[in-house]
């Protein structure tokens, strides 16, 4: 192991525990899962096929550490043990006393309780129908993803990938959106303005600015459009060259 490895291993990420999987390939994908989204820590309890499977390390696309460092357990009771705050992912009403949360809350909660030194637990069932009751009744809270009611069923590895996803989510300062600029800049003001004259001139021999009342608000509407475009310097000689071929088009006919 790394010193990133061991650094990812002992984040305080909750404890992804898969309670009686039954296929090799869903424990793997979900090891994928996790690591895609910097959880490392997964248990098992008592999977279907034994442990280890290779199934599961095939599944894995190289997330094999996550499966050669995962903890096996006979039973959830000893799985969650050490852990102070327990939650269960199901889609289904259980009829049981218990705080409901999403995704989303449930890992801010996870994520404050990993600040003040609490082991957090997150509790998936087997594939054929989740946990069962026994199961939920050991948790401290119920997490719920708003999937389409007439059709909840998600599989496992979905399943960890969401809550995977909203506890990395949480953690970082990404942008919501950022422009890629392939090797290019923004067109200045200047170039912009240039590119303004250029289509007024083409479209005033047009005769596109008709009524001659109008004209100028029409021509102010271009200045605008021109103006709300994020366009690129790119941008501005495509649009300058596809003028210039136009107007060439035109006087040969």
């Amino acid at each position: 192991m790394t010193p990133l490895d061991d650094q990812l291993f002992d984040a305080p990420t909750p404890f992804m525990v898969l309670v009686r999987p039954q296929m090799g390939e869903n424990i793997g994908a979900a090891a994928r899962a996790m690591l895609n989204f910097g959880c490392a820590r997964m248990r098992l309890v008592a999977p279907r096929d034994g442990w280890p499977n290779p199934k599961a390390s095939a599944m894995s696309s190289g997330a094999y550490k996550v499966l050669d460092r995962a903890g096996v357990f006979d039973d959830l009771s000893a799985a969650i043990g050490d852990c102070d705050y327990v939650y269960a992912t199901t889609a289904r009403g259980r009829e049981l006393t218990k705080p409901v949360l999403t995704p989303e809350r449930a890992m801010i909660e996870a994520r404050a309780m990993a600040a003040a030194g609490k082991r957090v637990a997150v509790l998936f069932g087997p594939e054929r129908a989740g946990l069962e009751n026994e199961d939920v009744a050991r948790a401290n809270a119920i997490i719920t993803v708003p999937v389409n009611p007439a059709f909840y069923s998600l599989n496992l590895a979905q399943c960890v990938l969401l809550i995977a996803y909203e506890h990395a989510r949480l953690g970082l300062e990404a942008p919501a959106e950022v422009m890629t600029m392939a090797g290019t800049d923004f067109a200045t003001s200047i170039e912009r303005e240039k590119l303004g004259d250029h289509f007024e001139d083409r479209l005033q021999s047009a005769g596109f600015f008709f009524p001659p009342d109008k004209a100028e608000h029409m021509k102010l509407n271009l200045r605008n459009m021109w103006a709300r475009l994020a366009l690129t310097r790119a941008d501005v000689q495509s649009l300058h060259g596809m003028l210039r071929k136009l107007v060439g088009a035109r006087g040969q006919r």
